[in-house]
């Protein structure tokens, strides 16, 4: 009986233990957000040199390598800037390049060819990426954003690019080339990348994160919790001109929690007004916040290359598990 007693406390001891863990991951998350919906600049500093072009007959493609490929270090060495590279080529000494290539490491043997102005590989490189896109939330207690809803990739497919920190600066909106089938539309921003508002401290596949200077002067709306969003009618916050932020009707048309992609919902864009000035969901508006029944449900984050009037979220819940 004694060791029934003591196996049943532990059991209970167990059960509290669990529920108040369950209680504090709860809590973590924030009840209320304020929804952005307004274009940031983004630049972010990548982990090493991008290799954006490789012109043909030289000695980088001679010896393997390829664009898209990224170079981590220099004869052991971590390698800073395109500015500290082109130094050691013009050395004109064999140079063992450590490239990161997808998942994979590899090292490369590059014999610097002889040209005109010096010594060259015969490759074009990028430090960093900068574009535009759509704040979804600030978090009033802690100044932290997210933006996107996706993450940032130097190559334009699935892979992330590492990066060791970036910004974000004000945007207004220049102009729009307005999406049709098979053609994605964009947003083309006017920003000064000399001035940041804020930081970016990851490049997550749920969106990029970070902390601003300041917030801006909006309400917070309540974050929608588990199982609380429906199909049907919401609405999302976009700026598609100017520095403007409007309000325009959408549709969920599916749920697909499951997903994990940033693709946990389909949505129609029922709005006249955003149907006329883009077509639908281009470019730019990725991050841009939806709301049911007055609450954030998610962020816009993909079109439809086939029907721009459609597009995918990801639900404000996996957005901010990513945001830790």
């Amino acid at each position: 009986m004694t060791h029934m007693k003591t196996a049943a406390r532990r059991l209970a001891a167990a059960l509290i233990l669990t529920a108040l863990l369950a209680m504090q991951a709860f809590a973590a998350v924030p009840a209320y957000l304020i929804p952005g919906g307004n274009t940031v600049g983004i630049k972010l500093y990548t982990q090493g040199l991008m290799i954006v072009k490789i012109a043909d007959g030289t000695a980088a493609q001679a010896a393997g390598l390829r664009a898209g490929d990224t170079i981590v270090a220099v004869n052991g060495e971590a390698v800073g800037t395109a500015k500290g590279l082109c130094a050691r080529v013009q050395e004109g000494n064999r140079l063992i390049l450590t490239v990161r290539r997808g998942t994979q490491e590899a090292e490369f043997l590059v014999a610097p060819e002889k040209a005109p102005s010096g010594y060259r590989l015969g490759i074009s490189l990028r430090d960093h990426v900068a574009g535009i896109g759509t704040v979804t939330y600030y978090d009033p207690d802690t100044n932290q954003f997210g933006a996107l809803g996706h993450g940032v990739s130097s190559t334009g497919g699935t892979e992330l690019t590492p990066v060791t920190s970036g910004f974000v600066v004000s945007s207004r909106v220049s102009d729009v080339q307005k999406g049709s089938r098979g053609t994605p539309g964009m947003l083309k921003g006017v920003f000064d990348l000399s001035h940041a508002v804020g930081t970016v401290t990851e490049n997550s596949a749920r969106g990029i994160f970070g902390v601003m200077q300041t917030l801006p002067h909006k309400a917070a709306v309540p974050v929608a919790g588990p199982g609380a969003v429906r199909t049907g009618p919401a609405k999302i916050l976009s700026n598609v001109k100017g520095a403007e932020i409007c309000e325009y009707d959408v549709e969920i048309v599916r749920l697909m929690p499951e997903a994990q992609n940033g693709r946990d919902l389909l949505l129609r864009v029922t709005d006249p007004a955003l149907l006329e000035a883009t077509g639908g969901i281009v470019q730019g508006m990725s991050g841009s916040p939806i709301l049911q029944d007055g609450k954030l449900i998610g962020a816009v984050t993909h079109v439809l290359v086939s029907d721009p009037t459609r597009g995918y979220g990801i639900l404000i819940e996996n957005m901010l598990d990513a945001a830790g």
